[in-house]
């Protein structure tokens, strides 16, 4: 079974995005330490409207110039090294700026959907633009911020303009509906790691236009939950995350629902969530008749030190050459 690492290379984007130190230059790091011996490569899905808010102010503010050169140096020595550059598209950039304390998030924009199709068709090249001249590389693959590519026939027209037909956004039995965020993933059955698509990553067809890479998804129980709060409070420092920011908050109901019912989850090496790494892994391979891939997610920022034992545990356990990149 091919087994995919991404990772979403990003900032937080609540009240305070934290540090490109702590975020993702460190965390990447510490996960290169893991990979490099294994020579095992991983597709890193960069924040492109980071860069291109970087790029605006980076001479207004000396701080913006150095974090934009950290950034820049990792993304370039990642793709001289054989890791994959690919685009990730957080728009609400757009509408964010820094000030002498620190960005002024503004997410009232956080989705695509949230532009008119022209605006889509800007943004969509001017952030590959920026991506493909600091990798070096131009991209193939697309994943939208917050899962959110609905509805995605203007997002479809503008990656098309710049030769990306490949998603990787979808997860099987997501769903999430919130002031900020949607995406609708329930058509998605268990274990479906390829198919086409042409208008919704929702509905696949058979000669679709876009080739669908799901992140891979595990059925969680509120157990996993109540657990997850437990090790957020009193898990030490061994559950403590390397990213010094703070993530949007969830809605009341979308946490009481993860606490009192079944949920789909990504498979995900972020904190406490490798805890089910080895046990999705088994449960797709049992599935290998339809299942050949298995795409693992995870966000520098969200790393922990259990997290990356975990993973490495799971390297260990598989083999190498299975590893491949999108």
């Amino acid at each position: 079974m091919n087994i995919f690492i991404t990772l979403d290379y990003e900032l937080f984007f609540g009240n305070q995005t934290g540090t490109v130190s702590a975020c993702v230059i460190k965390p990447t790091q510490e996960l290169l330490k893991i990979l490099d011996p294994l020579k095992i490569k991983a597709t890193f899905y960069v924040d492109a409207g980071y860069l291109m808010a970087l790029e605006r102010q980076k001479d207004e503010f000396p701080q913006l110039a150095a974090d934009y050169d950290l950034i820049a140096g990792q993304i370039r020595d990642l793709s001289v090294n054989g890791h994959a550059i690919q685009l990730h598209i957080h728009p609400h950039w757009e509408d964010s700026f820094y000030k002498q304390d620190g960005w002024d998030i503004n997410t009232s924009r956080y989705r695509l959907a949230d532009f008119s199709e022209e605006q889509v068709l800007e943004i969509v090249t001017r952030y590959h633009q920026i991506l493909s001249r600091i990798s070096g590389m131009p991209c193939s693959s697309y994943r939208a911020g917050g899962w959110s590519a609905q509805p995605f026939e203007p997002i479809g027209k503008a990656l098309l303009a710049n030769g990306i037909k490949r998603d990787s956004t979808a997860f099987p039995g997501g769903y999430y509906n919130s002031e900020d965020q949607f995406y609708d993933f329930r058509n998605i059955e268990d274990y479906t790691t390829h198919y086409r698509f042409s208008e919704d990553p929702n509905v696949p067809e058979s000669e679709g236009t876009f080739e669908e890479i799901p992140i891979s998804a595990h059925r969680v129980s509120p157990l996993f939950f109540w657990k997850f709060v437990w090790i957020k409070l009193f898990g030490g420092a061994d559950h403590s995350a390397f990213g010094d920011g703070q993530a949007i908050a969830k809605e009341k109901g979308d946490v009481l629902r993860l606490l009192t019912q079944f949920s789909h989850s990504v498979v995900s090496i972020d904190g406490f969530k490798t805890s089910y790494l080895n046990q999705a892994y088994k449960r797709y391979i049992k599935h290998a008749d339809s299942a050949r891939n298995f795409v693992i997610i995870g966000h520098p920022k969200a790393f922990t030190p259990y997290s990356l034992k975990q993973l490495q545990r799971f390297i260990e356990s598989t083999s190498a050459e299975n590893y491949q990149l999108l």
